[in-house]
């Protein structure tokens, strides 16, 4: 049976083996005599064991530790606890939060039985395993690479478990490409995704559906992007099937989708045909978001665009032979469009833009006749003049009010205070609203000052009244989008559940 110094010797070796430092090794290995120790002379305890193996001989001592706890607070875990009263004879100096210690009578291994050498040199390979794994990731995370490659080892419940150099990684069924098959044995290449924490330690994740990886092949290959003089800004994917990326440059001597396409698209090929051929549109980068988002559409050819900054939106408008293009298989071209530029994109015909803009202008009418008091001709002037609110009117520089040829001075005048005496009465009505609301319907997630004041208006006070309203109710009542009362209806019924 084998002794403490031949259990050291076949650590010393398996250290070497597997390139583990020797300090591990020896924490390694007193942990696992300690739980041997527990096992032999504690069964069914929750003993605290601490061993110290002597680096010289392989010998150890053995200890047991209580912590020491005030005989106010009692023994909270009785078997790795003593109260003070209980030891202060025996450890005059201890105090609350110290630990002691008693020692363990010497153990031999070889008389202590076949059962107490196998549960230490268990524990030790698995410690010593657990050491390496930690070791390999340390060294692998060192080189801080992105993409990788490895040999696919097996595979488990359809994830790959890759293997690169010493390290195992797990490249997930739904990481890979659809309709790629990947078999035991075969090379892959993957994008580092994430390095998290499982039962069994940490484990780093690959992808091949992330747009990350699609950046890191064309800085692959094109090298004008590692040297600086070119740079992708974003790009977006529908994996195995198509992609978008946007580029660009400071040198105007450099032809941004040009360089990356290659000569005779070797470049561009390259990448293609490392992600199962699926197609790449180069998009040139433009500050300015609607230049962007025309150009990401491509090849759709787009009539009129207009921006909505505060719903971060942009009205696409293109032709009727055009739709179908713009929009792309299961909406595939404005969906990767959207993500490429960051702008929730809207593609309309002309006849569907037309459509929207007589009903904005009716509305913008009908607040003009409404909370001004004119007639439909006046209303009509006002907005054919550019002007689509009552603050607007309200708070314009006079001049430009003046310009109006329609209207004489005085009747501008009169228009600039009705709007004023307006907008002055809403914020009344607004504040006293919002005196009315209860401060439950206020604070919730994604609630403000005006759609609080407007729900109070229609009898809403609380959040318990916005729970029952159905989400049709509250897009009516308010204007919001139906995304929006979704999540303050469901926020509003948290609290019953």
């Amino acid at each position: 049976m084998i002794n403490c110094r031949e259990m050291l010797e076949l650590v010393e070796v398996l250290a070497r083996e597997k390139n583990v430092e020797e300090g591990i090794v020896f924490g390694v290995l007193e942990m696992a005599l300690a739980s041997a120790v527990k096992k032999a002379r504690f069964p069914g305890e929750d003993a605290d064991i601490v061993v110290h193996v002597d680096r010289d001989t392989g010998t150890f001592e053995a200890a047991r530790r209580w912590l020491v706890v005030a005989d106010d607070e009692g023994l909270q875990e009785p078997d790795r606890q003593e109260m003070l009263s209980d030891i202060i004879d025996e450890f005059p100096d201890a105090k609350p939060g110290d630990f002691i210690e008693r020692e363990i009578d010497k153990i031999d291994v070889d008389t202590a039985g076949r059962r107490f050498a196998q549960d230490a040199k268990q524990v030790i390979l698995q410690r010593l395993r657990d050491a390496e794994r930690d070791q390999i990731l340390k060294e692998f995370l060192a080189k801080n690479e992105t993409i990788v490659t490895g040999t696919v080892k097996r595979m488990d419940k359809g994830d790959a478990i890759v293997e690169i150099g010493r390290l195992e990684a797990r490249l997930p069924r739904n990481q890979m490409i659809p309709r790629e098959s990947i078999r035991t044995g075969d090379r892959v290449r993957a994008y580092v995704d994430r390095i998290g924490e499982t039962t069994k330690g940490q484990q780093v994740t690959l992808s091949r559906t992330s747009p990350e990886f699609l950046k890191k092949l064309f800085e692959l290959e094109v090298p004008e992007i590692e040297e600086g003089l070119l740079e992708i800004k974003s790009a977006a994917r529908d994996p195995g099937v198509r992609a978008k990326i946007a580029v660009y440059t400071r040198d105007r001597r450099i032809d941004p989708i040009g360089t990356c396409v290659g000569m005779r698209g070797s470049r561009v090929s390259a990448v293609t045909n490392e992600l199962g051929g699926e197609r790449i549109d180069i998009v040139l980068w433009n500050e300015d978001p609607a230049q962007f988002v025309v150009g990401a559409l491509e090849p759709a050819k787009v009539r009129s665009i207009v921006m909505l900054e505060d719903t971060h939106t942009m009205e696409v408008v293109v032709d009727e032979e055009n739709l179908a293009v713009a929009i792309g298989r299961a909406g595939q071209n404005v969906r990767l469009a959207s993500e490429l530029t960051g702008w929730q994109i809207n593609i309309l015909t002309e006849s569907e833009a037309n459509e929207k803009r007589d009903a904005e202008v009716a509305r913008i009418r009908e607040e003009f006749m409404t909370k001004l008091d004119v007639d439909e001709d006046a209303a009509n002037v006002l907005i054919d003049e550019g002007f689509s609110s009552i603050e607007e009117i309200a708070y314009v520089p006079e001049k430009e009010l003046h310009a109006i040829e329609a209207f004489d001075t005085e009747t501008v005048d009169e228009l600039r205070q009705r709007a004023r005496n307006k907008l002055l009465s809403e914020a009344i009505a607004r504040e006293e609203n919002l005196r009315q609301a209860d401060k439950g319907l206020i604070e919730l997630e994604g609630m403000d000052n005006d759609l609080a004041a407007k729900l109070v208006a229609h009898g809403v006070k609380t959040a318990d009244d916005l729970g029952e309203l159905a989400t049709d109710d509250l897009v009516e009542m308010t204007g919001i989008e139906e995304e929006r009362a979704q999540k303050l209806i469901m926020a509003a019924r948290a609290s019953w559940f």
